[in-house]
């Protein structure tokens, strides 16, 4: 029997206003990413999705891609997190000529940090659709949930860096 307490498996909770948790990754085209490289000269979009190809995944990274010249405009970098692997994000983002990263997170490591991991029913763990809009100082601006639907991440995203402009 040991005598070091269970590990803490509460889910996180993040708030507006709070740092941004770092994290190191490759992009599926290997590519290193670490959220803190753009601190001080973007805003990000971090973006949980459950699974490349479905319809509202498809949607929502979509739109971002709809609308990726005029976030560049406002100084802001997308990067889509799922569990699918580096070869579906590919294959995804280049069947819907996606011009943005997309991280693998087979482990849900990055989901566990910003607290979308959960179960779905209870029985299975899955990747929920959650948004976050970090400012340049790496706090977040905003947070945006709705599972199926895209479109409230998408005007969210809108609105939360018409507010950091």
């Amino acid at each position: 029997m040991s005598n070091h307490p269970p590990p803490d498996l509460s889910p996180v909770v993040l708030k507006v206003g709070d740092e941004a948790p770092d994290f190191e990754a490759k992009g599926a085209d290997g590519t290193p990413l670490r959220l803190s490289q753009f601190r001080g000269t973007k805003n990000v979009v971090l973006y949980f999705y459950p699974r490349d190809e479905t319809p509202v995944c498809t949607r929502e990274a979509c739109g971002f891609r709809d609308m990726y010249a005029e976030l560049r405009e406002k100084e802001t970098q997308v990067i889509g997190v799922s569990t699918d692997g580096d070869e579906s994000h590919r294959n995804f983002a280049a069947h819907h000529n996606l011009p943005y990263p997309l991280i693998s997170d087979p482990y849900r490591r990055i989901a566990r940090m910003y607290g979308a991991s959960g179960s779905l029913l209870g029985l299975i763990e899955r990747t929920r659709r959650l948004t976050f809009v970090i400012d340049k100082q790496g706090r977040i601006a905003r947070i945006l949930a709705a599972e199926l639907r895209a479109g409230v991440h998408l005007d969210g995203v809108r609105e939360a860096l018409a507010l950091l402009a």
